[in-house]
Formats: C-alpha cells, sequence, structure tokens
C-alpha cells in the first residue's frame, strides 16, 4: 500500500509549483483529478523541448509532472461548472489553487464556500507573496520571486549578477513545500477530524532557502555578495583541469587534508578554518597550478578514490546515462503513451521507500482526457455529460 492511497485530490493550479506539489502526492498513491478551463489549458501543457507535441497540449513540461492524474477541463466561470467542483469537492480530501489571491473566493468556490459543503477538506493556496499582506493581490512567476527574494542578487559574480538559477528553483522547491503541507495538514486531520487552509507564498519558500543568508543578515547586517565559484574556502571552488572545469568541495577540515595529503601537499593542510581563510590566496594559487595537470575525469576519479568530494562539470546526457541512476529508479520511460509517439521518461520523487514507494501507474493525460469518466462517477448520467459539453461547461472529447 503505498502512502496517500485513497487520498483524493481536486487540483486546480497550473504551470509548475502547484502541479508539481501535486505530482508528488499522486506518485505515492494518491487519486489526482486536474481541472482546466476548457479553453485555457494550463500553460505547462504548451511550453517545453517538443513543437508537435505542444500542438497536442502535451509538451514537455506537462509530461513531467502530469503522471497519475486525471484531466478535467471544466468551465467555472458557469453555475453548472461550479456545481461540478461542489461534487467533487464534497468527496475529496484536499483542493488545491494557485490562481489570483481572492478569485477562487469571487466565484463563490473559497475555502469557506468548500468547508461548508466539506468540514474535512484540507484547501490550499498557493500564491506569489500569500494570501493577504500589502502585496497579496500581486502575482509573480518563479523569476520574480528569484528577484524579489535576493536569490538573484546573491548568484552570479561581481560581473555576472544579478543572475537567474538555471532551473526553476523556487517553482520546484514550493511545489516540494507545498506537498509537505499536504502531507502534514493530512497528518493533522488523522488526529483532528478537521480540515483547514493552507495560505502558501512562493516569496516564503525563496526565504527559507536563504535561510542561511537571512540569518547572517540580521546578526550583523551583512548582505550576501555573489561570488561565483570562489567560495569563502579555497577546497571548496571551481578549478579549470587541463580539459575543462573540476568542482572541488573538501569542506571539513578532514576533507582539506584529505585533499592535500592525496595531492602530496600535506604542508597546506590546516587545523582551524581561520587558518584556512588567512592562507586562501596562497592555496587557490597552489590548487589552480596542480589542477591543471590532470583532465577533469582523472581529477574525479582520483580524489574521489582518495574519499575527497570532486566532480568535473556533467552534461544531462552524461547524467542521465550514469550508471548511478540505475540503482536510484527515479526515471520512469515511458515507451509511447495516448497522444504521444515514441517514448519519454519522466522523474519520479527524490527519496525511495523500502515499501509503497513512489510509482507510475497512468500516463500524463490529454486535454480533458477524462471529463465524461469523472462526471459518470459522480452521478451524472450520460445525458447531462452531453448537455454539459453543448453548453461548453465541459471541453470536447481530446
Amino acid at each position: 500500500m503505498q502512502p496517500f492511497e485513497g487520498v483524493r485530490i481536486i487540483d486546480l493550479t497550473h504551470v509548475l509549483a502547484g502541479p508539481f506539489a501535486t505530482y508528488q502526492l499522486a506518485v505515492f498513491g494518491a487519486e489526482v483529478i486536474k481541472i482546466e478551463m476548457p479553453h485555457d489549458p494550463d500553460q505547462a501543457r504548451l511550453l517545453g523541448a517538443d513543437k508537435e507535441l505542444a500542438t497536442k497540449k502535451l509538451n514537455t513540461y506537462f509530461l513531467a509532472q502530469g503522471s497519475n492524474k486525471r484531466s478535467m477541463t471544466v468551465d467555472l466561470k458557469t453555475e453548472a461548472g461550479r456545481d461540478i467542483l461542489r461534487k467533487l469537492v464534497k468527496q475529496a480530501d484536499i483542493m488545491v489553487e494557485n490562481y489570483r489571491p481572492g478569485a477562487m473566493k469571487a466565484l463563490g468556490l473559497g475555502y469557506e464556500d468548500m468547508a461548508k459543503i466539506n468540514p474535512r477538506v484540507i484547501y490550499a493556496s498557493m500564491s506569489a507573496f500569500g494570501q493577504d499582506g500589502p502585496r497579496g493581490t500581486q502575482t509573480g512567476y518563479d523569476p520574480n520571486i528569484q528577484a524579489a527574494s535576493g536569490l538573484m542578487a546573491a548568484t552570479g559574480t561581481p560581473e555576472t549578477s544579478p543572475l537567474r538559477n538555471g532551473t526553476s528553483a523556487i517553482d520546484y522547491a514550493s511545489g516540494t513545500m507545498g506537498s509537505f503541507a499536504l502531507a502534514t495538514a493530512l497528518f493533522q486531520r488523522e488526529r483532528s477530524g478537521k480540515g483547514q487552509y493552507i495560505d502558501m507564498a512562493m516569496l516564503d519558500v525563496a526565504l527559507v532557502l536563504m535561510g542561511t543568508h537571512i540569518s547572517g543578515y540580521l546578526r550583523n547586517g551583512w548582505h550576501p555578495k555573489p561570488i561565483g565559484n570562489k567560495v569563502e574556502v579555497s577546497t571548496n571552488c571551481l578549478y579549470d583541469a587541463s580539459d575543462g572545469p573540476i568542482q572541488l568541495a573538501a569542506s571539513n577540515l578532514r576533507q582539506q587534508k584529505r585533499l592535500w595529503k592525496a595531492l602530496g601537499r600535506s604542508d597546506m593542510a590546516k587545523n582551524t578554518h581561520d587558518e584556512r581563510r588567512a592562507d586562501y590566496d596562497r592555496e587557490v594559487a597552489t590548487l589552480a597550478e596542480i589542477m591543471k595537470t590532470r583532465t577533469a575525469a582523472e581529477w574525479e576519479a582520483f580524489l574521489q578514490t582518495n574519499h575527497v568530494p570532486a566532480t568535473r562539470i556533467w552534461k544531462m546526457s552524461e547524467t542521465l546515462a550514469d550508471e548511478q541512476l540505475r540503482t536510484r529508479a527515479i526515471i520512469h520511460k515511458f515507451i509511447g503513451a495516448p497522444g504521444i509517439d515514441g517514448p519519454f521518461g519522466v522523474p519520479l520523487a527524490a527519496f525511495k521507500l523500502a515499501h509503497g514507494g513512489a510509482a507510475i501507474r497512468t500516463p500524463p493525460p490529454q486535454f480533458g482526457e477524462h471529463n465524461d469518466e469523472v462526471l459518470s462517477e459522480i452521478g451524472y448520467s450520460a445525458a447531462e455529460i452531453a448537455g454539459l459539453r453543448a453548453d461548453k461547461v465541459i471541453g470536447e472529447r481530446p
């Protein structure tokens, strides 16, 4: 049995953060019903690496977090559409949305409205800045939050900063924190019997990621600076090997001693972090010269054998081809799926369980694929479904 088996989630989220939160529960057994507007598909369906799949509303941004979900297209601006949602929520454990703060409440679909229908429901709102406060009505995406949190100002070098992270880090961190918030509320409901409202802001998540910088600033007014790959101890820096860069990460005192010993320079090893900082420039110059004497791959193999953290810069193709991934079962590969010709793969979850672990049961759904199926389950007849489709309350079959 998977951890969230039997949990039903109504997912009204779009793009990355919200869909990733529900996806994480879906791969651990939750039933997720994804609801989109019939004429306004989730933007993620159109974004990614495959232009042909974009025309089918199944592009790679969506594939990465669409598995194990069923898809409905319901116009929530109609009363009939709102009735569908109310009936779904009545039988649900969780509802998640990430529309502009106040939008769901204005439609009569806010937490108070849903709690009257189902007092046990856990209702989560994910937004850029939160549901209240002077910025509560503002919208924003990952890059806006990277800018507002100080993350961009602390990234890059003095010459290149501010610099955006190479992936949608805040989106995925918000999705991860979102799944934790939902699991926390579920656990509490098991004890209290009560549902509740979750107000989650991407800015808050970003500030948690900036924790050490925040503590430093609040203690002594120290602003985080963009230092690039040259950090405060030399054995944690990026260096040029003979054919490309090598990232050292001999962070603690034991590791730096092992590094210097392996390099035949035990005379450079230090007993305190203050000694390391004081001799920083000499250490950097020494390591820069030594690292040029071998290839990055040779250094990686040699130093790892000596229990020194060191890694060359891998390309995506190298990462995914590495034998280590065969032991982790983090990638699920599809031979094909409805609407998709040919193979593709998606990540699952970042941890393994001894039993009941992450698994893919169904492929990412086509736009509105499960309208008839889900509506039948909650009591709509075939004639009523046909009427909803004729009135454009639900979308056409894919």
